[in-house]
């Protein structure tokens, strides 16, 4: 039932808002890690929740940026479509929160040594890591979430844990926490991770301002 409640809201909250993103100059970058072939519900959850929350007083000073794996400007996600991206992992970035995000494919990512480089180098400045579905695995990859508690997509904890023992994977939990970790099991519970951190970034009072108008009681 909570579920339930969960996933209309924020169907709700997706049909209401739209999908917009406003860039803008900032004092604070969010960057949302994109490549051809990734899944369109990872990108466009934290790029929705954050873009528009961009444009309220409270968070003003934030905005948010697509990062591309290759130095390409656009990528085409699993789903067809082509999104415009602001940077890739070559460029020289100072971002505050990193969100990775995942696909079908992910064995040419973990490949990908500057792909790692680049995550490993985010995670030392960043004050936020956060990532969506199997983006878990590229984390975990990297040796980034040793010794934390995360999740990944539903149905492949099991295989989280088995890959990379020093991991804490949490079972049936759409989001976990872990300081400065932040991981969702991807889908719709994307949205909801986006909107754990953006409490946790802005407040619970702004954030609970943020979802009212698109609460429901049903």
């Amino acid at each position: 039932m909570l579920l339930k409640k969960t996933t209309q809201l924020l169907l709700t909250f997706i049909v209401a808002i739209g999908f917009s993103i406003s860039v803008s100059a900032a004092d604070k970058t969010i960057g949302i890690l994109a490549y051809d072939g990734v899944l369109t519900s990872d990108v466009v959850a934290p790029t929705e929740v954050f873009g528009v929350a961009s444009r309220k007083a409270w968070f003003s000073d934030y905005e948010v940026i697509l990062i591309n794996v290759k130095p390409n400007k656009t990528v085409k996600t699993e789903e067809g479509l082509t999104l415009q991206v602001d940077a890739n992992i070559y460029d020289e970035l100072d971002l505050d929160i990193l969100i990775v995000n995942s696909s079908y494919d992910m064995d040419w990512l973990f490949e990908n040594d500057d792909l790692t480089k680049f995550m490993r180098d985010q995670a030392e400045k960043v004050e936020w890591l956060a990532s969506n579905c199997s983006g878990a695995f590229l984390y975990a990859n990297a040796g980034l979430l040793d010794g934390y508690r995360a999740t990944t997509w539903a149905g492949g904890e099991a295989e989280l844990q088995r890959k990379f023992p020093k991991i804490d994977v949490v079972v049936d939990q759409n989001v976990v926490v872990d300081r400065n970790r932040i991981s969702s099991n991807g889908g719709v519970p994307s949205y909801q991770g986006a909107l754990v951190l953006l409490s946790l970034m802005s407040g619970e009072r702004n954030a609970k301002k943020f979802l009212k108008p698109f609460s429901s009681t049903a």
